[in-house]
Protein backbone atom coordinates (compact mmCIF):
# COMPACT_ATOMS: atom_id res chain seq x y z
CA UNK A 1 0.00 0.00 0.00
CA UNK A 2 1.52 3.10 -1.39
CA UNK A 3 1.14 6.54 0.61
CA UNK A 4 -0.10 9.70 -0.56
CA UNK A 5 2.12 11.94 1.73
CA UNK A 6 5.03 13.31 -0.53
CA UNK A 7 8.44 12.97 0.67
CA UNK A 8 9.52 16.86 1.63
CA UNK A 9 13.06 16.09 0.26
CA UNK A 10 11.46 15.70 -2.85
CA UNK A 11 9.44 19.16 -3.54
CA UNK A 12 10.94 21.89 -4.90
CA UNK A 13 14.54 19.73 -5.84
CA UNK A 14 17.14 22.26 -5.99
CA UNK A 15 15.59 25.64 -4.87
CA UNK A 16 17.21 25.49 -1.65
CA UNK A 17 17.44 29.76 -0.37
CA UNK A 18 20.98 29.14 -0.01
CA UNK A 19 21.92 27.95 -3.36
CA UNK A 20 19.47 28.58 -5.82
CA UNK A 21 16.17 30.05 -6.82
CA UNK A 22 13.42 31.20 -4.66
CA UNK A 23 10.60 28.78 -4.20
CA UNK A 24 7.76 31.03 -4.78
CA UNK A 25 7.39 30.71 -8.37
CA UNK A 26 6.38 34.27 -10.20
CA UNK A 27 4.00 34.98 -13.42
CA UNK A 28 5.28 37.40 -16.04
CA UNK A 29 2.61 40.00 -14.78
CA UNK A 30 4.40 39.18 -11.08
CA UNK A 31 7.64 39.84 -12.77
CA UNK A 32 6.26 42.98 -14.91
CA UNK A 33 4.88 44.71 -11.48
CA UNK A 34 8.13 43.58 -9.21
CA UNK A 35 10.28 45.38 -11.80
CA UNK A 36 7.60 48.22 -11.51
CA UNK A 37 7.75 48.70 -8.29
CA UNK A 38 11.69 48.92 -8.12
CA UNK A 39 12.18 51.08 -10.87
CA UNK A 40 9.41 53.30 -9.16
CA UNK A 41 11.77 53.63 -5.69
CA UNK A 42 14.79 53.96 -7.90
CA UNK A 43 12.58 57.15 -9.95
CA UNK A 44 11.31 58.33 -6.74
CA UNK A 45 15.32 58.07 -5.12
CA UNK A 46 16.44 59.88 -8.00
CA UNK A 47 13.60 62.92 -7.36
CA UNK A 48 14.77 63.41 -3.89
CA UNK A 49 18.34 63.70 -4.70
CA UNK A 50 17.46 66.06 -7.47
CA UNK A 51 15.66 68.47 -5.27
CA UNK A 52 18.28 68.55 -3.22
CA UNK A 53 21.18 68.92 -5.92
CA UNK A 54 19.61 71.78 -7.77
CA UNK A 55 19.13 73.55 -4.25
CA UNK A 56 22.97 73.17 -3.84
CA UNK A 57 24.02 73.68 -7.72
CA UNK A 58 25.51 76.70 -7.53
CA UNK A 59 28.02 74.52 -5.18
CA UNK A 60 28.39 71.80 -7.59
CA UNK A 61 29.21 74.11 -10.34
CA UNK A 62 31.62 76.38 -8.30
CA UNK A 63 32.65 72.94 -7.78
CA UNK A 64 33.36 72.17 -11.28
CA UNK A 65 34.93 75.70 -12.47
CA UNK A 66 37.75 75.68 -9.95
CA UNK A 67 40.07 73.66 -12.32
CA UNK A 68 39.56 76.75 -14.76
CA UNK A 69 39.45 79.23 -11.83
CA UNK A 70 43.07 77.88 -10.67
CA UNK A 71 44.11 78.63 -13.89
CA UNK A 72 43.18 82.36 -13.95
CA UNK A 73 44.32 82.90 -10.07
CA UNK A 74 44.86 86.67 -9.61
CA UNK A 75 42.83 88.39 -12.49
CA UNK A 76 39.60 89.47 -12.71
CA UNK A 77 37.76 86.79 -14.80
CA UNK A 78 34.27 85.56 -15.49
CA UNK A 79 32.32 83.07 -16.92
CA UNK A 80 28.95 84.65 -19.24
CA UNK A 81 26.08 83.87 -20.00
CA UNK A 82 23.74 85.35 -22.96
CA UNK A 83 20.38 84.08 -22.70
CA UNK A 84 18.23 84.73 -19.72
CA UNK A 85 17.32 81.28 -19.30
CA UNK A 86 21.11 79.72 -20.00
CA UNK A 87 22.19 79.56 -16.29
CA UNK A 88 18.58 78.40 -14.83
CA UNK A 89 19.09 75.66 -17.35
CA UNK A 90 22.20 74.92 -16.26
CA UNK A 91 21.48 74.53 -12.76
CA UNK A 92 19.15 71.94 -13.61
CA UNK A 93 21.43 69.46 -16.17
CA UNK A 94 24.33 70.22 -12.94
CA UNK A 95 21.22 68.73 -10.62
CA UNK A 96 20.66 66.04 -13.13
CA UNK A 97 24.24 64.59 -13.67
CA UNK A 98 25.16 65.45 -9.48
CA UNK A 99 21.90 63.43 -8.86
CA UNK A 100 22.42 60.30 -11.29
CA UNK A 101 26.02 60.21 -9.88
CA UNK A 102 24.53 59.86 -6.37
CA UNK A 103 21.53 57.99 -6.93
CA UNK A 104 23.41 55.50 -9.05
CA UNK A 105 23.83 52.62 -5.86
CA UNK A 106 20.43 53.13 -4.98
CA UNK A 107 19.01 52.36 -8.98
CA UNK A 108 21.48 49.63 -9.01
CA UNK A 109 20.42 48.05 -5.60
CA UNK A 110 16.85 48.12 -6.98
CA UNK A 111 17.75 45.85 -10.35
CA UNK A 112 20.23 43.97 -8.09
CA UNK A 113 17.44 43.39 -5.54
CA UNK A 114 14.88 42.13 -8.54
CA UNK A 115 17.08 39.98 -9.85
CA UNK A 116 19.36 38.02 -7.06
CA UNK A 117 16.17 35.89 -6.46
CA UNK A 118 16.53 34.22 -9.52
CA UNK A 119 20.39 34.08 -9.14
CA UNK A 120 21.85 31.02 -7.30
CA UNK A 121 24.50 31.85 -4.54
CA UNK A 122 27.79 31.08 -6.31
CA UNK A 123 26.05 33.64 -9.51
CA UNK A 124 25.38 35.97 -6.37
CA UNK A 125 28.41 36.14 -5.40
CA UNK A 126 29.73 36.49 -8.76
CA UNK A 127 27.62 39.42 -9.57
CA UNK A 128 27.80 41.44 -6.62
CA UNK A 129 31.94 42.43 -6.75
CA UNK A 130 31.72 43.88 -10.16
CA UNK A 131 27.94 45.68 -9.03
CA UNK A 132 30.02 47.56 -6.23
CA UNK A 133 32.69 48.23 -8.32
CA UNK A 134 31.33 49.85 -10.84
CA UNK A 135 30.24 53.31 -8.89
CA UNK A 136 34.02 53.12 -7.66
CA UNK A 137 35.30 53.03 -10.93
CA UNK A 138 33.35 56.02 -12.27
CA UNK A 139 34.45 57.71 -9.86
CA UNK A 140 38.23 57.55 -10.08
CA UNK A 141 37.60 58.05 -13.53
CA UNK A 142 35.98 61.29 -12.72
CA UNK A 143 38.34 61.89 -9.99
CA UNK A 144 41.36 61.66 -12.77
CA UNK A 145 39.97 63.99 -15.06
CA UNK A 146 39.38 66.33 -12.60
CA UNK A 147 42.69 66.75 -10.77
CA UNK A 148 45.21 65.12 -13.71
CA UNK A 149 43.35 65.97 -16.99
CA UNK A 150 41.47 69.71 -16.79
CA UNK A 151 44.27 71.51 -15.44
CA UNK A 152 46.70 70.69 -18.28
CA UNK A 153 43.56 71.14 -20.96
CA UNK A 154 42.42 74.37 -19.14
CA UNK A 155 46.64 75.64 -19.36
CA UNK A 156 46.75 74.86 -22.65
CA UNK A 157 43.66 76.30 -23.85
CA UNK A 158 43.88 79.84 -22.15
CA UNK A 159 47.36 79.84 -23.49
CA UNK A 160 46.16 81.46 -26.46
CA UNK A 161 45.10 84.30 -25.28
CA UNK A 162 46.82 87.44 -26.22
CA UNK A 163 47.44 91.49 -25.56
CA UNK A 164 47.01 93.80 -28.23
CA UNK A 165 50.19 94.04 -30.14
CA UNK A 166 51.24 96.87 -32.86
CA UNK A 167 48.70 99.25 -34.03
CA UNK A 168 45.26 98.63 -34.50
CA UNK A 169 45.82 95.19 -32.88
CA UNK A 170 42.98 94.01 -30.29
CA UNK A 171 43.39 91.82 -27.61
CA UNK A 172 41.87 88.19 -27.52
CA UNK A 173 40.62 87.00 -24.60
CA UNK A 174 38.61 84.26 -23.18
CA UNK A 175 34.85 84.52 -21.36
CA UNK A 176 33.61 81.15 -21.33
CA UNK A 177 29.60 80.31 -22.05
CA UNK A 178 28.44 78.29 -18.31
CA UNK A 179 26.62 76.11 -20.59
CA UNK A 180 28.88 75.47 -23.23
CA UNK A 181 31.65 75.27 -20.04
CA UNK A 182 29.15 72.73 -18.16
CA UNK A 183 28.60 70.57 -21.45
CA UNK A 184 32.77 70.29 -21.82
CA UNK A 185 33.37 69.19 -18.22
CA UNK A 186 30.44 66.66 -18.26
CA UNK A 187 31.37 64.71 -21.54
CA UNK A 188 34.98 64.82 -20.11
CA UNK A 189 33.64 63.01 -16.52
CA UNK A 190 31.51 60.78 -18.65
CA UNK A 191 33.77 59.93 -21.23
CA UNK A 192 36.96 59.15 -18.10
CA UNK A 193 34.28 57.04 -16.40
CA UNK A 194 32.99 55.12 -18.29
CA UNK A 195 36.08 54.30 -19.90
CA UNK A 196 37.65 53.19 -16.15
CA UNK A 197 34.39 50.59 -16.91
CA UNK A 198 36.36 48.81 -18.73
CA UNK A 199 37.55 45.71 -16.50
CA UNK A 200 34.34 45.21 -15.08
CA UNK A 201 32.70 44.99 -18.95
CA UNK A 202 35.41 42.58 -20.15
CA UNK A 203 35.68 40.86 -17.03
CA UNK A 204 31.62 40.24 -16.87
CA UNK A 205 31.81 39.17 -21.02
CA UNK A 206 35.02 36.75 -19.61
CA UNK A 207 32.70 35.16 -17.07
CA UNK A 208 30.32 34.52 -19.35
CA UNK A 209 32.81 33.54 -21.87
CA UNK A 210 32.10 35.62 -24.08
CA UNK A 211 35.52 36.67 -24.34
CA UNK A 212 38.95 34.89 -23.19
CA UNK A 213 42.13 35.94 -21.80
CA UNK A 214 43.78 34.25 -25.13
CA UNK A 215 41.38 36.18 -27.84
CA UNK A 216 42.20 39.74 -25.53
CA UNK A 217 45.73 39.39 -26.11
CA UNK A 218 44.88 38.31 -29.79
CA UNK A 219 43.28 41.88 -30.06
CA UNK A 220 45.25 43.90 -28.00
CA UNK A 221 46.41 46.01 -31.47
CA UNK A 222 43.02 46.96 -32.64
CA UNK A 223 42.29 47.60 -28.71
CA UNK A 224 44.89 50.31 -28.90
CA UNK A 225 43.82 51.81 -32.13
CA UNK A 226 40.30 52.06 -30.63
CA UNK A 227 41.45 53.45 -27.87
CA UNK A 228 43.19 56.97 -29.48
CA UNK A 229 40.37 56.41 -31.46
CA UNK A 230 37.98 56.93 -28.65
CA UNK A 231 40.69 59.61 -27.21
CA UNK A 232 40.46 61.95 -30.33
CA UNK A 233 36.79 61.90 -30.40
CA UNK A 234 35.73 62.31 -26.93
CA UNK A 235 38.38 64.67 -25.39
CA UNK A 236 39.42 68.56 -26.47
CA UNK A 237 41.89 68.51 -29.63
CA UNK A 238 45.08 68.89 -27.82
CA UNK A 239 47.55 65.69 -27.64
CA UNK A 240 47.48 66.09 -23.68
CA UNK A 241 44.06 65.18 -23.17
CA UNK A 242 43.93 62.48 -25.84
CA UNK A 243 47.25 60.56 -24.50
CA UNK A 244 45.48 61.43 -21.08
CA UNK A 245 42.50 59.02 -21.93
CA UNK A 246 44.21 56.53 -24.07
CA UNK A 247 47.05 55.73 -21.93
CA UNK A 248 44.66 54.63 -18.92
CA UNK A 249 42.49 52.67 -21.29
CA UNK A 250 45.27 50.73 -22.80
CA UNK A 251 46.23 49.94 -19.07
CA UNK A 252 43.06 49.03 -17.84
CA UNK A 253 42.66 46.69 -21.27
CA UNK A 254 46.10 45.30 -20.05
CA UNK A 255 44.34 44.75 -16.02
CA UNK A 256 41.03 43.45 -17.96
CA UNK A 257 43.16 40.53 -19.42
CA UNK A 258 44.91 39.73 -16.22
CA UNK A 259 41.14 39.15 -14.72
CA UNK A 260 40.40 37.53 -17.77
CA UNK A 261 43.55 35.08 -16.69
CA UNK A 262 42.12 34.55 -13.01
CA UNK A 263 38.99 34.21 -13.87
CA UNK A 264 39.67 31.07 -16.65
CA UNK A 265 42.10 29.64 -14.04
CA UNK A 266 38.86 29.32 -11.40
CA UNK A 267 36.51 27.67 -14.17
CA UNK A 268 39.52 25.25 -14.77
CA UNK A 269 39.56 24.60 -11.25
CA UNK A 270 35.68 24.37 -10.61
CA UNK A 271 35.61 21.55 -13.98
CA UNK A 272 38.59 19.64 -12.37
CA UNK A 273 36.64 19.37 -8.98
CA UNK A 274 33.46 18.49 -10.43
CA UNK A 275 34.57 16.29 -12.41
CA UNK A 276 36.89 14.60 -9.53
CA UNK A 277 33.04 15.02 -7.78
CA UNK A 278 31.49 12.98 -10.52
Amino acid sequence: MTSDTQDPEETNVGDDPETGPDEKKMSLIEHLTELRRRLMYAAIAFVLVFLVCFYFSDTFFNFLVEPLASVWSGGDRRLIYTALHEKFFTNIKVAFFAAAFLSFPIFAAQIYMFVAPGLYKNEKGAFLPFLIATPFLFFGGGAFVYYIVMPVAWQFFTSFEQLATGSGGLPIQLEPKVNEYLSLVMRLIFAFGISFELPVVLSLLAKVGIVTADGLKKKRRYAIVVAFVAAAVLTPPDPLSQLALAIPIIVLYEISIYCAILIGRRKDRDAAENEANS
